[in-house]
């Protein structure tokens, strides 16, 4: 937090006391791997990314490519920007080299050789391809192309964990390794350029394919590990895994089993990585984060928060109700919880800590609002447009059905912090310490292009061309605010978009290999048909057993991966029991973004804890508590289509009107305070029934819980006023 005074040379003299709270929420995170270079490198890096970026522009709206061609450069090119930012392991404390890392270095020029003869190998097929050859001999494609790919990356790896370096250096190995992720795509565009393609799967494809494929998804797999943690990369292993032990395996898990090589030629292929994940990341996230880059360029984020802080600062605990509306809003332009936590928790967890809340308590409440923002429409962290994709819904129907749902999350936790902050006593901030809303709304336009993208979608314009016109609108609304962007800061904002873009592409990617194996060897049919045997007994209980996959699938993982593997292995059982499609997988997805905040692996409680310095697992469960709300609302959704926008306009509000109650009943029963007084035990018991009887949304629960309710508000009255005439007789 900072409180500057300075002011543009035209500010008013009203504007001159205003303190400015939020600076900085725009800024770039730096990871704690990530390489900052100097000079001509920092200069050829950034070329890099402004490149990777504007090529995404040029394809998708001038001149598109081939499909399989498209997504492979796509996943290519986040591969080599990724090896060359982000390093294997920590960096050296020294800015000199230690002698491990010049035995690396000088083993890593050594495994250039092997790595370029590689590369040059697939120039000389593509060329053969290119003068009418029908295949690449098979022993070519094994002793010149195939192990010595498979043997370099597996070497490299292995070196990069060795290697050690100071940030600002160049790392050999990993330029080993960029080499390997270009020798992979070369291949197989040149490959899948021919007839060739069509003998994925089968006894006839060239085994070349093969090879590729294991040298790709080792790099893929390193990548989402330096970028991701461990949690997805396990995942991924152990669905891999089972390709070849399922076969052995008892009961349902069993299934005929599938060689390596027909396996992993078909990895590469869109019943695998070049899926609907890596369709999507080349698509839609790719356009959005550009979006995102291009507000972050204009300051928009700094102006969300504000506003944010200006409109519910003064309120009891307000730091804390500020987090809510910031997260929401920047949810709109970032959508990934771990990042909305670095963005506006380090300026609201302090801020809360000052009003009165523990270092626990507020790194939780940070951690669940910032994991809203992955609900928020219009972009929701990527998993609309996932969905769009996995189920064949229009992105704008899929939009329209989430405005509840993100209302209800987002009531939840204003509900556990208005009620905790009621409870403890806390006060709001000072009028002094806030931002002057009249000026603020001044600056409203910096809302159009968000205007713009969501009117586009719904005039029937294509997800990229909205997209596009909300980017290039962004750069021209910016010349209203004193945050101006000229050439050199479009290409900023190109070069950003990039860096933003490496994680969840390569997260995609990798959610991709997990897809493939389920696909393929038919254990998503397998869960399917395990829920419905469940549901045979209990739907209830079926979707309980669904909802502890989506979160196990999630912990640990990035939304946008723990939703498209969650999708894939429960959404199809749920689908079969006849839930419909669009219930089941907004089903899926909301557990699948609650997982951050669920233990033990709670990837944004975990971000919140570093931020508060609070323990890391006493801040999940307590984000947990917070979120607990939301756990409820899939069922309600489940049990009420209404809340989906399905029905007519008097269900669907009467849907929101008693939804809302419940939600703020299950709040009041878990914070003990209803209304403006503490809730002993049994008044929380009784709150929580009628919480729970509002969740069907039929027309006798709904009274039976507003009746509850009504009865918690009469003892609570009795008991206040017990407590009142005690002392007076």
């Amino acid at each position: 937090m900072t409180h500057s005074d300075n002011q543009s040379p035209h500010a008013r003299p009203d504007d001159l006391v205003e303190p400015v709270i939020a600076e900085g929420v725009d800024n770039e995170p730096i990871e704690d791997n990530r390489r900052m270079f100097r000079g001509p490198l920092l200069l050829g890096v950034m070329l890099l990314c402004i490149f990777y970026s504007a090529f995404h522009l040029y394809t998708l709206n001038i001149a598109p490519l081939e499909t399989w061609a498209f997504r492979i450069i796509h996943v290519c090119g986040a591969s080599v920007l990724g090896f060359i930012l982000f390093s294997g392991r920590a960096f050296a404390e020294t800015s000199t080299s230690d002698r491990r890392s010049r035995i690396t270095t000088w083993i890593g020029l050594a495994l250039l050789i092997p790595a370029i003869y590689v590369l040059v190998q697939t120039a000389l097929m593509q060329n053969q391809l290119a003068g009418g050859a029908l295949r690449i001999p098979a022993n070519i494609e094994t002793w010149h192309f195939g192990w010595p790919l498979v043997a370099v990356t597996a070497c490299a790896i292995v070196l990069s964990w060795l290697h050690r370096q100071p940030r600002h250096q160049f790392s050999v190995p990993d330029l080993v390794l960029a080499i390997c992720a270009v020798s992979v795509a070369s291949y197989l565009v040149s490959v899948f350029a021919t007839s060739i393609r069509m003998s994925t799967g089968t006894s006839f494809a060239p085994v070349g394919i093969s090879f590729a494929a294991v040298a790709g998804t080792m790099l893929i797999f390193e990548l989402t590990r330096r970028l991701a943690g461990y949690a997805l990369v396990a995942i991924a292993l152990i669905f891999l895994g089972y390709v070849f032990v399922g076969p052995s395996l008892p009961g349902f898990l069993s299934y005929p089993g599938l060689s390596v090589q027909r396996f992993f030629s078909q990895v590469y292929t869109d019943a695998g990585i070049l899926g609907p994940t890596t369709a999507v990341s080349s698509t839609y996230i790719i356009l959005f984060i550009i979006f995102a880059a291009f507000l972050q360029a204009s300051k928009v984020g700094d102006y969300f928060v504000n506003f944010s802080f200006a409109l519910a600062g003064r309120a009891r605990g307000g730091p804390a109700k500020v987090s809510i509306f910031a997260s929401g809003l920047m949810g709109m332009i970032n959508g990934t919880s771990a990042g909305n936590v670095v963005s506006t928790g380090s300026l609201t967890i302090p801020l809360m800590k000052k009003v009165g809340y523990s270092k626990t308590s507020a790194g939780a409440v940070e951690a669940a609002a910032s994991t809203g923002g992955q609900i928020m429409p219009p972009i929701m962290g990527a998993g609309a447009f996932i969905m769009a994709e996995i189920t064949g819904i229009p992105y704008t129907e899929i939009a329209i059905a989430a405005v509840i749902p993100a209302i209800l999350y987002f009531a939840s936790v204003y509900f556990m912090v208005d009620l905790e902050a009621a409870r403890t006593g806390m006060r709001g901030m000072r009028e002094d310490e806030l931002p002057v809303l009249r000026r603020l709304l001044r600056q409203m336009y910096l809302f159009v292009p968000i205007m713009i993208l969501i009117g586009a979608l719904f005039m029937g314009y294509s997800v990229i061309r909205a997209g596009t016109l909300a980017t290039v609108s962004a750069a021209v609304i910016s010349w209203l605010s004193p945050n101006k962007m000229g050439i050199h800061e479009i290409l900023k904002a190109l070069e950003l978009a990039a860096l933003m873009s490496i994680q969840i592409i390569v997260v995609c990617a990798c959610a991709g290999v997990i897809v493939a194996v389920i696909s393929l060897t038919g254990v998503g049919a397998r869960f399917s048909s395990l829920l419905l045997g469940v549901a045979e007994a209990s739907q209830l209980l079926a979707m309980f057993f669904a909802m502890c996959i989506a979160i196990l699938l999630g912990m640990g993982m990035p939304t946008t991966a723990a939703y498209a593997v969650a999708a894939s292995v429960v959404a199809p059982g749920l689908v079969q029991m006849g839930i419909p499609m669009l219930t089941a997988h907004f089903f899926v997805f909301y557990f699948a973004v609650v997982s951050a905040i669920t233990p033990p692996v709670a990837l944004a409680s975990y971000a919140a804890a570093g931020i508060s310095g609070a323990r890391a697992m006493a801040t999940s469960v307590a984000s947990f508590k917070i979120g607990l709300a939301a756990f409820i609302v899939p069922f309600m959704f489940f049990y009420n289509s209404a809340l989906l926008m399905d029905g007519d306009v008097l269900s669907v509000a009467r849907a929101l009107a008693t939804a809302l109650v419940g939600v703020y009943l299950l709040s009041a029963g878990v914070q003990a305070w209803f209304l403006r007084y503490a809730a002993p035990w049994y008044l929380r018991v009784l709150l929580v029934i009628a919480a729970f009887l509002m969740i069907e949304g039929g027309l006798v629960t709904d009274v039976a819980g507003i009746s509850a309710g009504v009865i918690a508000y009469l003892v609570q009255k009795w008991i206040h006023a017990r407590t009142t005439i005690a002392p007076q007789s």
